[in-house]
């Protein structure tokens, strides 16, 4: 699977549901859905997700909502060691790599402008 997912340790609900497109409370469905997916809790009793369980999110999504499985066989296919490799999962990527280059040349730009702004002074 591409590398779509930050390099840290832990996320929070609300950032894996921006990772996957989904509410929050479809990712809480999914845990009671898929044993797999066990975030641990903090002392707060916030679900903490492992990159792990982001990929297996990402992984569930792609099942249930572009290949049109059901939960049941969903649930199936990942337990008899299924793997995907689709394309929609290497275009996440690619839109999330071009998001950050984009970020990086807005940053840049508005940058330029301050100094031009100054210069006209």
């Amino acid at each position: 699977m591409p590398n779509i997912i930050p390099d840290k340790l832990y996320f929070k609900i609300g950032e894996v549901a921006k990772f996957a497109n989904v509410p929050t409370h479809v990712l809480r469905y999914w845990e009671s859905e898929f044993p797999a997916i066990r975030p641990k809790r903090a002392n707060s009793k916030q679900r903490l997700y492992c990159k792990k369980d982001v990929e297996l999110i990402l992984q569930v999504k792609l099942l249930l909502h572009d290949r049109g499985y059901t939960i049941a066989g969903a649930r199936k296919f990942l337990e008899s060691g299924g793997k995907i490799k689709s394309p929609a999962l290497q275009n996440h990527h690619q839109n999330s790599h071009f998001s950050e280059k984009l970020f990086i040349i807005k940053k840049e730009l508005k940058i330029v402008q301050g100094l031009l702004a100054k210069k006209n002074l």
